[in-house]
């Protein structure tokens, strides 16, 4: 019997083990049943897909009784392509390991062949782009480098002329179309390099996918806005000081409180209260090492309460210099230009002001007492992130001469506005009076521009006028400074406003259609006209920040060597570019370098990030301070994905709705790591 036993216990065993092994074939034989199809020449790429706004998914090709909208733009894989009738369908999938989703007819979908889109930049004072209907077009007139012919398509596209037979489809926007506020798409379909004069330049084969449906199509984006008597009173408008409350910047808060009280003494006599709020926040430094600081940022007022001045000023009274010193002259700026991003309500408000005050440096990223970990050039695109146009007004007292220089430095880097420059003063000796004309000066232009915005008649956008800077009083050495600040801050104020009467006026991105255009200015080929980006979901963002950060960690505890380092980090960069879905499996599989794949996800990208041009050699030939600045660089970075990841007001959920963390962002290819 006890033989019989073991027998029928080996036999089982046996059964068990055929069981496991035939169920092991049978679920690799499905899997490769449903794998996704590859994209053409590639062996691990798959194709993929990206849903149109009101697009639908069918559980079956034509079958509309059984059918569903889809979040636009959704990223699916192709596992099938089936052709009924003229309709060619397509099945898609959620994910690459067979989580079918249904059918979707071709129409509805854009190519996705990699994770890069491309946006306008702001076209103020520069060339709009040219769209054209082929490729060809487009080369011949860059071989020829025909400027009268460019000139004569130019001229007519801008003016709404274009003929039928040009080969102009369309033009960019008069006015920049900013991709936070109006999020758009457009996913590269094709690409060729080619030489602009003596700079390379690319040209790109783009589908156009604004958001939001057009209530007019732009065949011809060019035709101005007609003059209207329209009263364009919705313009609003909010400014937030940021002040150093040490020790020594009691005058220049009772200054600052000066300025605004005028202001809104002006507004109200001019009933223009309820376009310009203010709010103020004061900082100081890290309350761990000097707690009689008190506290490190607080929020005084905020843009609500600052839309009543009796209330602001209720909350800014209590505003007073610290009556202790910090550690050392630096102080936490950052911590108050990130508490006004991070607490502020931004939303609804047309031009966003930031204006910092302050008599010291900012504490750098790896300073151990800085709380942000941010640097000056990331803190910086978060701001640009949100719409806020950042001043910096830098007290140059005697006390902090020796760190004036640096300090400049940081906040010229800060407060950098693309197509404007920096918007930095430095106050000569920090003067008190000084101060006092440089603040009235600024807070008056800002009001002014939010007056003229508000309440002029709407004119066309061609005959619209840069405000003119007025002249304010200050240090003669100083006065073609301040006209430089003002200048530019006028030139802000006619931007932002112009952007706000095109919004009105419904000047948006054309709808969908494929065109051939020029990364680079026509007549300034130095010029580049577009923005690079990756469209991530917001879990995506995450899994990016914990995997970088799990390879910095190896790395710094000397666990992996340099070449695995090196390769890991280009290969998270290049999974990013092309499939940002295949972020999780970065520590799973290996690196795409050692399975020789590496070459077939960059070949064919139009850009790269400078980490996928990095070798060991490169590495190896910098001295050890430019290996350290590389690695800081990066966690930098990863200090402004965290940040970026908490600002649920910079996501933007396509089918409405809460953030979640399919929400999706386009972040600037240069934040890869």
């Amino acid at each position: 019997m006890k033989n019989n036993i073991i027998s029928m216990n080996c036999c089982t065993r046996i059964l068990l083990v055929l069981v496991l092994l035939l169920g092991s074939w049978a679920s690799d034989v499905l899997a490769e049943r449903v794998r996704p199809l590859l994209m053409e020449g590639k062996k691990t790429l798959y194709q993929k897909v990206l849903a149109k706004p009101d697009s639908q998914l069918y559980v079956a090709p034509g079958r509309e009784d059984d059918r569903k909208d889809v979040v636009p733009f959704s990223v699916f894989y192709v596992y099938a392509i089936k052709t009924m009738g003229k309709i060619k369908w397509m099945q898609l999938g959620s994910d690459s390991h067979g989580t079918l989703s249904g059918w979707m007819p071709e129409s509805s979908l854009v190519k996705w062949t990699q994770g890069l889109t491309v946006a306008f930049r702001n076209p103020e004072g520069h060339d709009r782009v040219l769209l054209f209907k082929s490729k060809d077009k487009l080369a011949e007139l860059i071989n020829q480098h025909d400027v009268s012919k460019y000139e004569k398509y130019y001229k007519a596209a801008t003016n709404g002329s274009v003929s039928e037979n040009s080969p102009i489809i369309a033009v960019q926007p008069a006015t920049h179309v900013d991709i936070m506020k109006d999020f758009y798409l457009m996913p590269i379909l094709q690409h060729e390099d080619i030489f602009l004069e003596n700079e390379q330049a690319t040209m790109l084969q783009v589908t156009t996918v604004p958001l939001k449906p057009r209530k007019e199509a732009i065949v011809n984006p060019s035709a101005e806005s007609p003059a209207t008597a329209t009263k364009t009173d919705g313009f609003k408008a909010g400014v937030v000081f940021v002040i150093d409350s040490t020790l020594s910047m009691g005058p220049y808060i009772d200054r600052t409180r000066q300025a605004v009280r005028d202001i809104y003494q002006g507004l109200a006599a001019e009933q223009a209260g309820g376009h310009l709020s203010f709010g103020l926040i004061a900082y100081r430094d890290n309350t761990r090492v000097k707690p009689g600081l008190g506290y490190l940022a607080r929020t005084f007022a905020t843009l609500e309460q600052g839309q009543n001045a009796d209330t602001f000023f209720a909350q800014v009274n209590a505003v007073k210099a610290a009556r202790v010193s910090s550690k050392d002259f630096s102080e936490d700026a950052y911590a108050g230009v990130k508490q006004a991003l991070d607490t502020v309500d931004w939303q609804n408000l047309d031009a966003r002001y930031i204006v910092l005050i302050t008599d010291a440096g900012a504490r750098k990223s790896d300073d151990p007492l800085s709380s942000t970990k941010l640097s000056a050039e990331m803190l910086n695109k978060l701001t640009r992130d949100q719409g806020v146009a950042l001043t910096v007004l830098h007290l140059l007292t005697p006390q902090g001469k020796k760190n004036h220089a640096s300090a400049a430095k940081q906040y010229r880097t800060l407060s950098d506005f693309p197509g404007i420059g920096d918007l930095y003063f430095g106050v000569p000796t920090g003067d008190v009076k000084g101060f006092g004309q440089v603040i009235d000066a600024l807070t008056q232009q800002i009001s002014k521009q939010v007056k003229i915005a508000a309440f002029s008649y709407k004119t066309s956008v061609a005959g619209a006028q840069p405000l003119v800077a007025q002249k304010a009083k200050a240090a003669p050495e100083k006065s073609s400074e301040l006209d430089e600040l003002q200048s530019k801050i006028s030139k802000l104020g006619y931007a932002l406003q112009m952007q706000y009467l095109q919004k009105q006026d419904g000047n948006k991105v054309p709808d969908v259609f494929n065109a051939w255009l020029l990364d680079h200015d026509f007549r300034n080929p130095e010029r580049s006209t577009l923005e690079i980006r990756v469209l991530l979901t917001r879990d995506q963002l995450s899994d990016l920040y914990s995997v970088l950060k799990e390879l910095l960690g190896a790395f710094e505890k000397g666990l992996i060597s340099p070449r695995n380092f090196i390769e890991d980090v280009k290969t998270l960069a290049a999974k990013i570019s092309r499939d940002p879905e295949q972020l999780k499996a970065s520590a799973e599989d290996g690196n795409l370098v050692s399975m020789g794949l590496m070459q077939e996800y960059i070949e064919d990208l139009p850009y790269q990030s400078d980490v996928m041009k990095l070798s060991l050699d490169d590495w190896e030939s910098w001295p050890v301070k430019r290996q350290v600045m590389f690695v800081h660089k990066l966690e930098e970075k990863m200090a402004y994905y965290r940040a970026l990841h908490d600002h649920t007001d910079l996501w933007i959920s396509p089918g409405g709705g809460a953030v979640t963390g399919s929400s999706v962002f386009a972040l600037a290819l240069e934040m890869l790591p």
